[in-house]
């Protein structure tokens, strides 16, 4: 049963096509990486199969009234600066919000959510602490928690790992395929190539105003397609310890 649907989507902004005839499907365990140059429509694409943007074309997300929506997919944009001096915990408990009745009190099972999220995300030392009062790669990582706490079967974001150290990053990257090992699907849109060599069950590349390739890592980041969509050349080995992707020259 796919979780998004989404067919021939497309998405002009101040008379300047984005992207066009945009389909794909997201399957459960799915762990995707959206990649693709600065400005090529990562983050559109994103918030138009949520329908928060106006679009051409179908997505299965898009056409849900927003509180089935919100038992979809859980969402995570790429502008995260916490401004209320509220706790951690009281951040990561708004993930349940969805489940709950207007006014109903935090009922223990939804509680055993916001827990393990927390933990997930290793944020136990931080959870009375005011959010706002955290640094920004805290903050993302309360994000984060919030999203998982909703416990959909899809959850999207936006550059979820910037501005994390690079131990985060990979223990991030790691929930997130995890995850998708337990039955989930995730999207997220990433710079970052190495790590979503190592952790991506699959990338889509976004570049030239479309899909450019879709599929396994090792299928996507080839020579020729980082120098059409980055222009730049690569290395790509698999090694004992997983595959290594680094990223070597700009080429003309």
């Amino acid at each position: 049963m796919s979780l998004l649907s989404v067919n021939q989507m497309g998405v002009t902004l101040r008379r300047r096509i984005v992207f066009q005839d945009i389909s794909f499907d997201v399957q459960p365990r799915e762990m995707i990486g959206l990649i693709g140059p600065n400005g090529a429509g990562k983050s559109t694409l994103m918030r138009a199969s949520l329908g928060l943007l106006a679009h051409t074309g179908t997505s299965t997300i898009a056409q849900m009234k927003a509180r089935k929506r919100a038992h979809a997919v859980a969402w995570m944009p790429q502008s995260r600066e916490i401004a209320w001096p509220v706790s951690v915990e009281r951040i990561v408990a708004l993930g349940r919000l969805p489940h709950l009745a207007a006014g109903q009190k935090m009922p223990p099972q939804d509680q055993a959510h916001v827990e393990a999220a927390i933990a997930r995300l290793g944020l136990e030392r931080l959870r009375n602490r005011a959010a706002s009062r955290l640094s920004g790669g805290e903050q993302a990582r309360t994000l984060i928690a919030r999203s998982l706490a909703q416990d959909t079967p899809l959850l999207m974001a936006d550059e979820p790992i910037a501005g994390l150290d690079p131990a985060h990053q990979i223990s991030t990257m790691q929930v997130f395929r995890d995850l998708a090992e337990e039955g989930r699907s995730v999207v997220v849109s990433i710079h970052d190539l190495g790590l979503a060599a190592r952790h991506c069950t699959r990338l889509i590349l976004l570049a030239q105003s479309r899909i450019l390739a879709d599929g396994p890592p090792e299928q996507v980041l080839t020579p020729d397609l980082m120098a059409r969509a980055f222009g730049i050349s690569i290395w790509h080995h698999t090694t004992p310890y997983g595959p290594v992707f680094q990223p070597l020259e700009v080429v003309s």
